[in-house]
């Protein structure tokens, strides 16, 4: 709609992200990429295309009050322009898509545009990268590996593959949260969202006697009675893993293992906590039952394999 501009619809789209517990971080990320494309076309709109690289050197000249109504060809554009200015790398350009499109598809949810542009915008291929990350039997091999008086670093090792958490999901782990009767996590994701893992009955029983009864508080405590850092995490896989291996790697291992045994990617992605920019993705939801059906029947610590 002709005078909604981006100066106006940016604070408003951020404060939509802090009511949805986006974490700052992600906001500021967002706030970044939505402005720069704003500035862009302003620039274009009322200095024309001759001045852009003068501008954007100092965008401080630059302003915000032009419409968010955009094209595809327009947005192909702004990201051929910030290519020719700096090498990014395709993982980052996806980034930045993502970014405008979350900010576009708000805005056509609002009614200020009539379809989001994006839609029409291609994504640049990613070139394959050999992920390097352990089989089940080199994960069980690994835990095995670490001295069991040493039950800590054994349990988050063994923890992040029984449930497949990021490692600030594990840190922010409560006792409370442990379902020992119907073998369940409750961990705090991405943007504050809360999601259930399933977690075997040995690790559980690993749990239980790392616990030593407590009932609340952190499960891996640190400094001050604080939860544990994620540094020191990392630091526990540069001691005990192979060279490579980190938290995320045998996050990809839990994943690999549960999707090649079960061919269920639609669980393997509520399971890890991924959220997907494809609306019809949307519809790809599992209940509980399902979920702990796959994974007893198909992942190996699930099962006893």
């Amino acid at each position: 709609m002709e005078g909604d501009y981006f100066s106006e619809w940016l604070p408003r789209f951020s404060h939509h992200l802090k009511m949805r517990n986006y974490s700052p971080r992600t906001i500021a990320s967002y706030e970044r990429v939505i402005r720069k494309f704003g500035y862009y076309l302003w620039i274009r709109r009322n200095k024309g295309p001759e001045k852009l690289v003068i501008y954007w050197k100092d965008l401080a000249h630059a302003r915000m009050d032009t419409e968010v109504d955009a094209t595809a060809i327009q947005i192909d554009d702004f990201l051929g322009f910030m290519t020719s200015i700096r090498d990014y790398k395709a993982t980052t350009l996806h980034r930045i898509i993502s970014s405008l499109s979350s900010f576009y598809r708000y805005l056509y949810a609002q009614g200020v545009i009539e379809a989001n542009p994006l839609a029409a915008v291609d994504r640049p291929r990613i070139k394959e990268k050999e992920i390097k990350y352990l089989k089940h039997n080199q994960v069980m091999r690994l835990i095995e590996s670490i001295p069991e008086d040493n039950s800590r670093d054994r349990l988050i090792i063994r923890l992040i593959y029984a449930t497949g958490v990021r490692v600030s999901e594990l840190c922010s782990m409560d006792i409370g949260d442990i379902d020992f009767e119907d073998n369940t996590i409750r961990v705090r994701g991405k943007g504050g969202k809360i999601r259930v893992v399933f977690v075997d009955e040995d690790t559980l029983e690993e749990i239980d006697n790392f616990s030593a009864g407590r009932i609340a508080g952190p499960l891996f405590v640190g400094q001050l009675g604080h939860a544990i850092s994620p540094r020191t995490v990392q630091h526990i896989f540069k001691k005990w893993a192979p060279e490579g291996i980190t938290p995320h790697k045998i996050r990809h291992s839990y994943a690999s293992e549960l999707y090649k045994r079960s061919k269920n990617l639609r669980v393997v992605q509520e399971n890890l906590g991924h959220s997907s920019i494809q609306t019809t993705e949307i519809y790809l939801h599992t209940d509980v039952d399902e979920r702990r059906e796959v994974y007893r029947k198909h992942f190996p610590l699930g099962n006893g394999k």
